[in-house]
């Protein structure tokens, strides 16, 4: 093809906007889209990448109110089948090669509605315990692959020292149903609590909740770094990979970050286990798949299959490895994953991350009955408002501006009169 055929080529091509968040594994897939476009010259690919609370209000009200100023949107196994049903999603049709079969079940049940696929993950995650063995050992510790809170908390006691800047644990304090909440539900769930009875009362001012927000207030108000009210994911991942933390309960996503030698300072020392529990095992750890889905507005949905499909597929796996090593693959997604030896001889956290997926059960996550699905989050369309304020209230109480009793409380009466008019409680 000769340059002016290349150059018409270049200005009839189609443009489709990406909407993503601004975590690793999806500013690699920035890095390398160049790579999409150079096998699709038909297509250009322009990125808009944001925080997570600012991606979900954005991306939340251009597909609700059908703007359409997207193409491909990021979103997870909550909003997935709720917008599925309301006809805001078109589905994900990949073709045969794509091989939907090995996509984790758990994962690809959860971005499924009708049993069509209609968001493809980019990378799954369960939650684990990652830790700085040196610290341990220094502090004669020990921990097995299924830590209970208490022991994290002892643990944390321990090696906290902020004169050395290094403090005991780092955990999500900023507000959000996709930030502080995700960590908060999961130990609601394992203080033995939930978010609902069967008849969609809300548990909010329960003795498990007040036990396990309690709990979470005396880690990071005594062992916590400073400000831990503003930290979610990106900033706590930061911390530890800078050796400030002792010991940090998040995404197993952060696993291949924190391994890098290149980004993180303690990789060669940095250690993994499970969620901890507290009372029962039973939703301990949470289950979330980023995914790429494509909204009903876009005006360019052929080329965004192909980009959604190219994004997520096994040969641009491979890419990634190629490019940054077995260990920056975007794991968690393909059962294949968990089968190549270079990914699991390299990615010393690939085990736990696969046991915490596989055990991870958004069907049975309590101890007691619950008329929800979800671990981290209840899929209902409410959820993400009272996630919110919920989330506003305790990260008010970690600033010392209320008690856990007030947050609880003014939690528990704003979710009551949302499930009302809901039409949840008669």
């Amino acid at each position: 093809m000769g340059l002016a055929a290349w150059a018409c080529l270049a200005q009839a091509a189609t443009e489709i906007t990406v909407a993503t968040v601004n975590n690793r594994q999806m500013i690699e897939m920035q890095k390398l889209s160049a790579h999409f476009e150079k096998a699709n010259p038909d297509i250009r690919v322009k990125w808009t990448t944001m925080e997570e609370a600012d991606l979900r209000q954005r991306v939340s009200a251009d597909v609700t109110n059908k703007g359409g100023q997207f193409d491909v949107v990021t979103i997870g196994m909550y909003e997935t089948p709720i917008w599925a049903a309301k006809g805001w999603l078109r589905e994900i049709t990949p073709t045969d090669a794509y091989n939907v079969k090995d996509l984790i079940p758990t994962v690809r049940d959860g971005l499924s509605y009708n049993k069509r696929l209609y968001a493809a993950p980019f990378y799954g995650e369960g939650s684990m315990t990652m830790y700085r063995s040196d610290l341990f050992e220094k502090a004669g510790l020990s921990i097995n692959n299924r830590p209970t809170w208490e022991q994290i908390r002892d643990a944390a006691a321990k090696i906290h020292s902020p004169a050395a800047g290094i403090y005991g644990i780092c955990l999500r304090g900023r507000a959000g149903w996709g930030d502080n909440m995700a960590l908060l539900s999961t130990m609601v769930n394992t203080f033995g609590g939930q978010w609902f009875d069967m008849g969609w009362r809300p548990q909010i001012q329960s003795k498990p909740w007040k036990d396990a927000i309690s709990f979470y207030m005396q880690l990071l108000t005594k062992y916590g770094p400073p400000n831990a009210m503003a930290n979610s994911f990106n900033e706590n991942l930061d911390l530890f990979a800078q050796g400030k933390c002792g010991i940090w309960v998040d995404a197993t996503s952060a696993g291949g970050a924190l391994i890098d030698p290149k980004f993180s300072k303690v990789a060669h020392l940095t250690a993994f286990s499970l969620a901890p529990t507290a009372v029962t095992n039973k939703g301990a750890g949470w289950l979330w798949a980023w995914a790429l889905a494509i909204p009903a507005s876009s005006k360019n949905a052929d080329a965004a299959q192909r980009f959604v499909q190219w994004a997520t597929s096994e040969p641009y796996l491979r890419l990634v490895a190629d490019t940054n090593g077995w260990a920056a693959m975007p794991s968690g997604t393909r059962l294949s994953t968990y089968q190549r030896p270079e990914f699991t001889k390299t990615a010393r956290f690939a085990m736990t991350e696969a046991i915490a997926m596989v055990t991870a059960n958004p069907r049975d996550a309590t101890e007691g009955k619950a008329p929800y699905v979800g671990v981290q989050f209840v899929a209902i369309p409410e959820f993400q408002d009272i996630g919110e304020l919920t989330g506003a209230e305790i990260r008010d109480a970690l600033a010392g501006k209320q008690t856990v009793d007030q947050a609880l409380q003014k939690a528990q009466t704003r979710t009551e009169q949302v499930m009302r008019v809901a039409g949840y409680i008669k």
